[in-house]
């Protein structure tokens, strides 16, 4: 029997702290057909309550987060946060290879591929090869990295 560590983690997309366990039982919830939370406007369900909130949003019109500099409002707190940034000049999302900052995390992804070169980076452990020294440095942690928590749907392991 798997016993879970009962220490809060970070949740970073909804910010809110969880147990390996709680993770866990919201990934598999991903592999469930039904999905409990329903649009009583159009009938699309969904599996976690938030996304109804910001889906029914689109319904009313709400949107509750304002900017106080221009006025734009939003629908999700993330986009005003994001929006803000063209405001304060805040480019949060740094480049390891070059120093190049970046306001939103996708634009540093598309950044990063210009420092691809094909397969550069070589794991001495096992032989695979890596486009980026990021993604080798992230395998490298397989090799060691227990993850004894398991999905028993997908097989997809979680670590603590």
């Amino acid at each position: 029997t798997t016993t879970f560590n009962k220490k809060p983690s970070k949740n970073l997309e909804y910010g809110k702290s969880s147990s390996v366990k709680e993770k866990l039982m919201k990934h598999n919830r991903t592999h469930l057909s039904e999905r409990p939370y329903k649009c009583m406007k159009c009938g699309k369900r969904f599996i976690w309550n938030c996304l109804l909130i910001y889906h029914q949003r689109i319904h009313t019109g709400e949107k509750p987060y304002q900017c106080t500099e221009c006025g734009k409002s939003f629908s999700v707190k993330g986009k005003l946060t994001v929006h803000q940034r063209t405001h304060t000049g805040q480019k949060p999302y740094k480049c390891m290879e070059c120093g190049k900052s970046f306001s939103q995390r996708i634009h540093l992804s598309y950044h990063h591929r210009t420092h691809r070169k094909p397969n550069t980076y070589k794991c001495a452990e096992c032989g695979k090869s890596f486009g980026e020294k990021g993604k080798l440095s992230r395998h490298r942690k397989s090799h060691t990295m227990e993850k004894p928590y398991q999905c028993l749907e997908c097989g997809k392991r979680f670590s603590l």
